[in-house]
């Protein structure tokens, strides 16, 4: 599986952002995805993740602020923020998770930079 995410950029506190990461290769095989984002000098944390089912799950401090859709046919997942703040700076990192019999396996997209101003 390869992730290939984009829509990162700059913008003013309270503004919106939309991040679209597309999957290729062996798609079908993907249980969920997700949303992860890495602050200067911070772990890398969930965002959001949606599973095939349509569980979804955001962190304490995106909810009601963002919001994840995947599109199963276009292979696409989509993070939606809004009412951006300086804190939500990052790198952006979209995840897809394939499950096996005998685990299951990660894979990462490059990377979209975030920056809010304040």
């Amino acid at each position: 599986v390869q992730l290939q995410a984009s829509g990162g950029g700059m913008v003013q506190a309270g503004g919106s952002l939309r991040l679209s990461c597309t999957a290729s290769g062996s798609t079908s095989d993907i249980n969920s995805m997700a949303w992860y984002r890495q602050a200067p000098g911070k772990q890398r944390e969930l965002v959001a993740g949606q599973t095939n089912d349509e569980a979804t799950t955001y962190a304490d401090s995106v909810k009601g602020r963002f919001t994840i859709s995947r599109d199963r046919v276009q292979n696409t997942v989509s993070l939606e923020m809004n009412s951006l703040k300086p804190d939500d700076t990052a790198v952006y990192y979209c995840n897809a998770i394939v499950v096996f019999h005998s685990g299951a396996r990660l894979y990462w997209g490059q990377g979209t930079l975030v920056t809010v101003s304040s």
